[in-house]
C-alpha cells in the first residue's frame, strides 16, 4: 500500500492541532512537538504541519515557503464515505474556525464542497455514487 505524508507550513501549531482533530483526525505524537504535529488522516493519508521555520529545514536554502493565504499552489481533495459525511466535515471545518472555500455542488452521482484550515490550504471533500465508479 502506498501512502501519503503531506508536509503543510503552519503558523500555530497548536491551532493546527485544535482544527485537525476536531475534523475528527488523530495525532501520532511520536512525530509531534512544539514545531510540528503530525496528523493521520486515514491509515494511508497523514499530515505533517510545521511551522515555516521547521518546514525550512527541509528544503533547500533560499527556498520560499509560500502563504496559501496569498496564493493558491494546490487544492487537496479528500473522499467522503457519503453526501452527509461531505457536510459534516465542512460543518465541523466551519465551528473550528476554518473558512469558506467554493460553494457545494451536486452533480448527480457527485457532490462536494470545500473549506480553508486555519492557514488557507484548501479542502475539497467530495462523495462520488460508487455505481458510476466501477
Amino acid at each position: 500500500m502506498r501512502m501519503l505524508f503531506l508536509n503543510l507550513p503552519v503558523t500555530d501549531v497548536a491551532a493546527s492541532r485544535a482544527f485537525y482533530t476536531t475534523l475528527g483526525f488523530s495525532v501520532n505524537e511520536q512525530f509531534s512537538d512544539d514545531t510540528t504535529v503530525s496528523v493521520a488522516v486515514s491509515d494511508a493519508i497523514h499530515l505533517q504541519l510545521a511551522t515555516r521555520e521547521k518546514l525550512a529545514g527541509f528544503l533547500p536554502e533560499g527556498t520560499l515557503i509560500g502563504d496559501p493565504r496569498q496564493a493558491t499552489a494546490a487544492l487537496y481533495a479528500l473522499s467522503c464515505e457519503s453526501r452527509e459525511e461531505v457536510d459534516q466535515l465542512v460543518e465541523k471545518a466551519m465551528g473550528a474556525g476554518g473558512g469558506t472555500w467554493m460553494p457545494s455542488q451536486d452533480h448527480g452521482f457527485m457532490y462536494a464542497s470545500s473549506f480553508t484550515d486555519p492557514d488557507g490550504h484548501v479542502w475539497e471533500v467530495m462523495w462520488m455514487d460508487p455505481v458510476t465508479v466501477q
